[in-house]
């Protein structure tokens, strides 16, 4: 569940405490082109009003008005799908003629929403079975791939970061990097064995072993990046020395071009990394963006990032002047 669908499950914990009837609709199934994955969600209020998504808003629109009739999930839990035929994937708003299917459950106390959303708040992962026949649900530890199974009267899901951030120190550059990454779905975890850097960020889990006894316990897999920047080579080292034999599919490390070189000489002559291992670094992290500030930096760090985790590959940036720049000429000649 990403940071936007857990911001949809706080307004309707939120609705609930105000006393007000809610309907939570979850992406089961796509066909063609979808606004949006399986998994996601959208609620609706007693009212009509809506918050979360599924599509261009025609589906959205639909939802209000079944549910001022009274006629969305009234009978208990429904599946429903939207776009199956060319016209009403016109009507809907769903691109290339997809097609959504959505399991909508009229919420209650049996519903266990208000748990899932304090244990989502803890970072955990959360797997969640709802029973069509009584409404009622279970939850319980998640593990491995995102899941959103239908079948036999029940529906399946599964909650919280599935994607992991290690980040080695914990400096002024890293209170940014910890706040945006928890935004993209990742469960962050800092390590840095010194006592005066950084205080404790929420849903942050903090740790003081060495760097590379902390990557050994994270045990990096291919969900996992992990990053350095604490500028120290006695850390950064340890660090990358661990991660660049793991499967992480993301690592890199700040500094500059020259110092990016140093550091693969000495990871190479005294931990024994070979060249394929070495060619896994990002470094300098980042793309190149003209970053000057701390957020500027990790705001072109995590674009890295999710290009990496994509599958995408940034070609080297072309400078053609920008408005800093104009800005900058402008008070000289002022």
């Amino acid at each position: 569940m990403d940071n936007v669908d857990l911001n949809v499950l706080r307004q309707v914990v939120a609705w609930r405490s105000a006393g007000q009837a809610v309907v939570l609709g979850t992406v089961t199934r796509t066909w063609g082109s979808a606004p949006r994955p399986v998994g996601s969600v959208v609620a609706v209020r007693g009212d009509g009003q809506i918050a979360g998504s599924v599509s261009g808003g025609c589906i959205e629109d639909d939802l209000i008005a079944r549910m001022r009739d009274h006629a969305l999930a009234a009978k208990g839990v429904e599946v429903v799908r939207y776009g199956v035929s060319g016209d009403e994937a016109a009507r809907f708003g769903l691109p290339c003629g997809g097609t959504l299917e959505l399991v909508f459950e009229p919420l209650s106390d049996a519903s266990r929403i208000e748990e899932l959303l304090a244990r989502l708040q803890r970072g955990e992962r959360v797997r969640r079975e709802l029973v069509f026949a009584t409404g009622e649900a279970t939850l319980g530890p998640a593990s491995g791939a995102d899941v959103a199974l239908l079948a036999d009267g029940k529906l399946v899901t599964s909650h919280g970061p599935r994607w992991r951030l290690l980040v080695i120190g914990a400096g002024q550059m890293t209170y940014y990097l910890a706040q945006m990454a928890q935004a993209l779905d990742y469960q962050v975890t800092v390590c840095d064995p010194r006592e005066e850097y950084m205080p404790e960020l929420p849903g942050v889990e903090r740790v003081r072993t060495m760097p590379d006894d902390a990557v050994d316990i994270f045990a990096p897999d291919p969900h996992t990046a992990v990053i350095a920047l604490t500028h120290d080579p006695k850390l950064d080292d340890l660090a990358l020395m661990q991660a660049l034999r793991s499967s992480a599919f993301y690592i890199g490390a700040i500094g500059s071009r020259g110092n990016q070189a140093k550091r693969k000489a000495r990871l190479a002559e005294h931990f024994g990394l070979t060249e394929a291992e070495l060619s896994r670094l990002h470094g300098p992290v980042g793309i190149k963006n003209g970053a000057r500030t701390p957020p500027e930096i990790v705001v072109s760090i995590l674009a890295e990032l999710t290009a990496v985790r994509y599958g995408w590959r940034i070609p080297e940036p072309v400078f053609v002047g920008g408005a800093a720049q104009a800005v900058e000429v402008g008070c000289a000649i002022d």
